[in-house]
């Protein structure tokens, strides 16, 4: 595990909660935004800055709308430790 990584998730509660809703499958900002209660700007930026950082990642970038985000290997690595 990164602690670094850890560190920078856990010092915000939209990266930390935005990548654990992202845990099951992969799902389109809105989704995540309904889900958390979070404003739709907040999830997207929040989703870029994790794609940032090699946590999340979209698989449809083609798409204008209901882009697909899931985690990475180290993204998922990262959710299991913060689960413990």
């Amino acid at each position: 595990m990164d602690v670094e990584e850890y560190a920078w998730v856990k010092a915000s509660d939209y990266r930390e909660n935005v990548l654990l809703a992202l845990k099951e499958k992969p799902r389109p900002p809105k989704e995540i935004a309904e889900e958390t209660g979070y404003y739709l700007s907040h999830v997207s930026n929040t989703l870029s800055d994790l794609d940032e950082h090699g946590l999340a990642e979209c698989i449809t970038p083609d798409r204008r709308k209901g882009r697909l985000w899931t985690t990475t290997g180290s993204g998922q690595d990262l959710i299991e430790n913060l689960e413990r």
